[in-house]
């Protein structure tokens, strides 16, 4: 493990709130040469980053509530994302059966037609309408009669494009310290005085400015800040999903219309699943570990039964998660047409000692977001006013052609004693970067010990060493995929394994260059 990271002085910009936005302006701010520390109380995407319903998508519904801007920027950014990030980015088709008491067609195509020409779109195919009783694409629905329109959007593994993020911060000198805690801060002569607290200490770091990127938490982290002004600018919705046994056959996604006017996806998931969401309930309650309600349950299960001829219970569900969403409060009544469009709040206090607040945001926006936010702080700072990010791939995202199947191949043929599927696996979780953890293996036993489902200790000491995992959780729920493949009853000897190599690194001064963490409580 890397030692914990020492005492900063004094830095340009103090990011609190390791989940997509907190990591992409980290990753932003590292690039225009500023000197950034991210603080993330728990662990990298730990709470509503990696319970999206893991899409890059311009948000077809936000066209009914009038979000063109948000729509036409975030079909800009799917096509910045895939460039960007393409081992864990790619397209996925969408099948919208149009069925009766849903919106009429005229509206659906219409839409549609908007979606296909508004972002500028280069690499997805455009809509088609499919004819479910003939196509193979209607198999597997209760009712196969009527049309459907197939359209594109992608796929993205969001807890991964968070832990890249925060990756391409460190290596562009970035300080990253989960398990931190943010205290409190307040504004001195110099910029900010911040109270940060980690399993060993608490500790004071000085900082020009600061990011409040808490997700659920950017209210309370503003009642922590002295002199801050108040806001009540973020309005929480919780939203579920359900991993249900595969529902039907083909690669394709579904985007199914209810009876009262929601949408649900249903998603192939690791080749044997079907992830059923999202909801939209209001969130009232602390946003720490929410869980799904009886009433979602219920909710998702119906759509399943209405839209789909296998049949389904309760009993059937392998997994849900959930998250807390903080939205932007624009008033609307109803919790899913709440805005996905995202405000920066800034608190300069005349200029001195920035406090930049995040409300709102989706995970494809996040780059953007993140590239406004430091066009906002550059005058304050200093820094380069030029964005950067648009076309620097994440790591292991360099694939040759940005094609992610050859890459597959490619690993295949530079390792043939290994399993294709643990290959394929790495190829699509590391991107290149799966040939540094493969540099000197030539046959299984090189790969160390194994944990089942591909997952060796060689992966694991990559993961702790180079992407800040400390628990079976973070690794088997948001570093892979892994946690429907290997049993619980095999989680606590991976937290064993990363405990001891955690112990064993703490005493190993890390060389120039290493990524650092801090220690688990």
């Amino acid at each position: 493990m890397a030692p914990t990271n020492p005492p900063c002085e004094t830095i340009d910009l103090l990011v609190v709130g390791g989940g997509i936005n907190g990591a992409g302006i980290a990753r932003d701010a590292a690039g225009r040469g500023l000197s950034v520390l991210l603080v993330e109380r728990d662990d990298l995407a730990s709470h509503t980053s990696s319970a999206s319903t893991k899409l890059v998508h311009g948000g077809l519904r936000y066209l009914e509530y009038g979000e063109v801007r948000l729509v036409r920027e975030s079909l800009i950014e799917r096509e910045r994302l895939m460039a960007i990030a393409p081992h864990i980015i790619w397209p996925l088709e969408f099948v919208l059966p149009q069925s009766a008491g849903s919106r009429p067609a005229w509206l659906i195509r219409a839409g549609l037609f908007v979606y296909d020409h508004l972002g500028g779109r280069k690499r997805l195919p455009a809509t088609q309408t499919v004819r479910l009783a003939t196509d193979a694409r209607g198999e597997g629905l209760r009712h196969r009669g009527g049309r459907a329109f197939a359209y594109y959007d992608c796929w993205v593994d969001d807890a991964r494009l968070v832990v890249l993020n925060a990756r391409d911060a460190a290596e562009r000198g970035a300080r990253v310290c989960t398990r931190t805690a943010f205290v409190r801060a307040q504004r001195t002569a110099a910029g900010w005085s911040a109270t940060l607290k980690d399993s060993a200490r608490e500790r004071t770091v000085r900082a020009r400015a600061i990011v409040n990127a808490a997700g659920p938490w950017v209210n309370q982290v503003i009642g922590t800040v002295e002199c801050a002004r108040k806001s009540s600018h973020v309005r929480l919705v919780k939203g579920s999903h359900i991993v249900l046994p595969r529902l039907y056959p083909g690669a394709h996604a579904f985007l199914l219309q209810n009876p009262d006017g929601r949408v649900v996806f249903a998603i192939p998931w690791l080749d044997r699943f079907t992830l059923v969401g999202t909801t939209d309930e209001p969130w009232h309650g602390p946003p720490g570990e929410p869980a799904i309600s009886a009433a979602e349950t219920d909710y998702l299960l119906a759509t399943v039964t209405r839209n789909f001829a296998r049949p389904v219970t309760a009993q059937d569900i392998a997994w849900t998660y959930s998250g807390i969403r903080p939205l932007y409060d624009d008033r609307a009544a109803n919790a899913s047409a709440v805005t996905r469009d995202y405000v920066l709040d800034l608190d300069a206090d005349g200029g001195r000692a920035p406090l930049l607040s995040v409300f709102g945001g989706k995970i494809t926006t996040y780059r953007k977001l993140a590239e406004h936010a430091l066009e906002i702080l550059a005058p304050i700072l200093g820094s380069s006013p030029t964005g950067w990010t648009s076309g620097a791939a994440l790591p292991g995202g360099d694939l040759p052609d940005r094609d992610r199947r050859a890459f597959r191949e490619t690993l295949k043929a530079r390792h043939p004693a290994l399993p294709a599927d643990l290959l394929a696996r790495l190829a699509d979780t590391y991107g290149t970067a799966a040939e540094d953890i493969l540099h000197d293996v030539t046959e299984p036993g090189d790969l160390g010990q194994a944990f089942g489902a591909g997952l060796t200790a060689r992966e694991l000491a990559w993961l702790a060493d180079r992407e800040w995992a400390r628990t079976a959780e973070d690794v088997l729920f948001r570093r892979t995929k892994l946690g429907l493949d290997i049993p619980p009853a095999d989680w606590p000897a991976i937290d064993q394994w990363l405990a001891d190599h955690t112990r064993t690194r703490a005493a190993d001064p890390a060389p120039a260059g290493r990524i650092q963490s801090t220690a688990r409580r």
